[in-house]
């Protein structure tokens, strides 16, 4: 550099290049000419005159090196922040992996401590992560083969126990340290393909996942995938290429389409995983996956990783971090600081249902944040201040700035209940029906009852909702099972509500390798909800009937698999149903309510035509009563299978306002809603 040279400059000034001092006088090339030994003699105050001075100008230059040299180092550290800023727009833009700039340098390139740091968000599933960040690794270390997969995982475990939480953690680590190019995955849902119809969509979607960016494909739900789809997974993960059946080109778009039999170049024969991770996640374990996919496959997974449910201590640990981003968030938003102790924590924690996992707890927080909300909205002002939550008998309190304690939820708007009551009295105005009834509201119960347990802090039980509904034709199954599916969604005890109802049509395929497809179908559709199988002994037509088999094999599967989502509902015939549940050793025991719906009695039969006739704006007179109800006991004499349902007197009424129609346009001035005896005929 220049200031070296200035220094060798100035040391030679003085002492001269062979070493000697110089005293003044004379140039120095002048002296060394005259004389090639020492100055001898010379005047000591001359002496120190010229060292001064050459000192004065050693400072001199010394103080403008070290003023270059600071603002050299001044330069460089506005050149690495301007560095580290950009670095930080480009993690807000998504360009980048959040925690990119802010990585250690001795962190760059390197596994040293990743484990460690993914553990700081990640809480309760330590031996998780250890497999986790180890699986990540272990491409690193046994090197990587072209196009094929760089590794093959199992991700398994209860659901709610940070399966997904702790690999984006992983990811995001790994991309600030130059691990991976990015932290982006493309996931690819299995259940969207269950049978042989979806394959064109199946491989255009698994093409595009494999060619997206980011080094990582995720699969879920591979359990209801169709079996030939899983064949081509299980390709790409033991041989690292699937060779497709038709011709495909890739358009403009990416896209991967079907080229048929157009002659083209760049057409695609085979797909293959590029070079990335392939993910699959599941609640099952390695001899689950082994049943659908294979040993081979099962062979060629590089780490499998398993979640365990969290422990107390750690949803506490989970529960109090929850509340301190609460705290952050109300500090930041609201204008109020936080304060809640170790109840609340527990109360929390508590949250953390088997369904959920430490979802519930997340949403617990976000309940309690929008009512801290609700109440700065209605005091129409974001003013300081500081609230303390606790718990009281399991309800949740809060106070602000020493007022008196009240309820949080009360702050919230009223929560649409999904009309419980509305059901209830449906229910109750049904005629009869009172072992049902009885069952039905007793549901309820114990949901309120497992939501208190819940609140408390105890573990909960579910109970087996799976009933079969048992008697003759028109005793109310199909009424009741549509009511029991709004009542259970009202009540909480379902997420979905909805009402699927099939028969043995919408479940038996058409072919061999048909029908479990198709039953899975359905299965999906109705999670979440109630699936009611009317006259369900037609699945079973004895041993020859193998579809019909596969379809009550492939139903205990599902109820199994879902068994924390999904109600079925089997009605048909008494004897013909004790025949079908013969049909498969687990079924009987996957349906622990069976209900007889009795025959109706005459006098109910009353009940309900004046219950139909009212529904339709009508009214029978009191002189149709014993008429009606001599009837009804006539049919039921002759034949009570067919006699004591609700059909008959539907079809009664309705023969009722026929005739009173025809009577009403030769009586105008009678009343209209009035049904009278002479109204009334019956088919003896």
């Amino acid at each position: 550099m220049g200031y070296n040279d200035d220094w060798e400059n100035l040391m030679n000034s003085v002492f001269g290049p062979g070493g000697r001092m110089r005293t003044g006088g004379k140039g120095s090339g002048e002296k060394e000419k005259a004389s090639k030994s020492p100055v001898r003699g010379a005047d000591p105050d001359s002496l120190n005159k010229a060292l001064l001075e050459q000192q004065r100008t050693l400072d001199a230059l010394l103080k403008k090196q070290n003023k270059a040299l600071k603002a050299q180092d001044t330069a460089t550290a506005a050149a690495l922040e301007d560095s580290r800023q950009l670095l930080r727009d480009m993690e807000a833009d998504g360009l980048l992996a959040q925690g990119t700039a802010d990585t250690p340098a001795q962190h760059l390139g390197s596994f040293e401590g990743l484990a460690a740091q993914v553990k700081q968000t990640v809480l309760g599933q330590d031996a998780y992560v250890d497999s986790l960040v180890r699986a990540m690794r272990r491409p690193f270390v046994l090197g990587t083969e072209g196009e094929k997969a760089r590794s093959v995982l199992l991700i398994w475990g209860p659901a709610g126990t940070g399966r997904h939480f702790a690999l984006r953690e992983t990811a995001r680590l790994m991309a600030a340290r130059g691990l991976l190019q990015s932290d982006k995955a493309a996931q690819v849902d299995l259940a969207l393909y269950p049978d042989p119809g979806t394959e064109r969509l199946f491989l255009q979607d698994l093409y595009a996942a494999l060619n997206a960016p980011g080094e990582m494909v995720l699969f879920e739900h591979y359990e209801s995938c169709c079996p030939a789809f899983l064949r081509t997974l299980a390709d790409l993960a033991v041989k690292g290429a699937a060779p497709l059946a038709s011709r495909y080109l890739v358009n403009r778009e990416g896209i991967l389409v079907d080229a048929g039999s157009a002659l083209a170049a760049g057409a695609v024969s085979r797909i293959t995983p590029r070079g990335k991770y392939l993910i699959f996640f599941s609640h099952k374990g390695r001899q689950a996956m082994a049943e659908k996919l294979g040993a081979g496959f099962v062979a060629a997974l590089g780490d499998v990783c398993q979640t365990q449910p969290f422990t107390p201590e750690s949803l506490q640990a989970l529960a109090a971090r929850q509340l301190n981003e609460l705290a952050r968030r109300c500090t930041r938003q609201l204008a109020l600081t936080l304060q809640a102790g170790q109840p609340v924590r527990d109360y929390v924690a508590a949250q953390a249902v088997p369904r959920e996992g430490a979802g519930g707890m997340a949403a617990c927080c976000d309940r309690i944040f929008r009512a801290l909300s609700e109440y700065c909205l209605r005091n129409d002002s974001f003013r300081q201040g500081t609230a303390v939550l606790d718990v009281e008998n399991g309800v949740l309190r809060f106070s602000i700035d020493g007022s008196v304690p009240a309820p949080l939820e009360e702050l919230l708007p009223p929560v649409y209940d999904g009309g419980a009551e509305q059901v209830r009295r449906e229910l109750d105005a049904l005629v009869g029906l009172e072992e049902v009834k009885s069952y039905v509201f007793g549901l309820a119960d114990n949901v309120q009852v497992q939501k208190r347990r819940a609140a408390a802090g105890m573990k909960t039980a579910s109970l087996s909702m799976h009933m079969i509904f048992t008697g003759n034709p028109g005793t109310g199954k199909t009424t009741i099972a549509r009511l029991v599916a709004r009542y259970l969604k009202a009540i909480g005890a379902l997420r979905g509500g909805q009402l699927v109802e099939v028969s043995r049509g919408d479940l038996v395929g058409r072919y061999t390798g048909h029908t479990a497809p198709l039953t899975n179908s359905v299965i999906e559709s109705a999670l979440g909800g109630v699936l009611f199988i009317d006259e369900a002994y037609s699945l079973y037509r004895g041993q020859q009937d193998s579809f019909g088999l596969e379809a009550i094999d492939t139903l205990v599967k599902g109820m199994e698999d879902h068994r924390e989502d999904l109600v079925v509902i089997l009605a048909g015939y008494t004897k013909e149903m004790q025949q079908f549940l013969t049909a498969n050793s687990g079924l009987a025991s996957r349906f622990p309510n069976q209900i007889e719906f009795p025959d109706y009695t005459a006098s109910q039969l009353v009940d309900i035509t004046v219950s139909l006739a009212a529904g339709r704006g009508y009214r029978l007179d009191d002189g149709c009563t014993f008429p009606l109800l001599g009837y009804y006991q006539r049919r039921q004499a002759a034949d009570s299978r067919s006699a004591g349902n609700g059909r008959l007197a539907r079809n009664t009424l309705e023969k009722a306002i026929y005739n009173q129609s025809r009577r009403l346009v030769a009586e105008p001035s009678a009343p209209l809603d009035l049904i009278l005896p002479g109204d009334l005929e019956f088919e003896e």
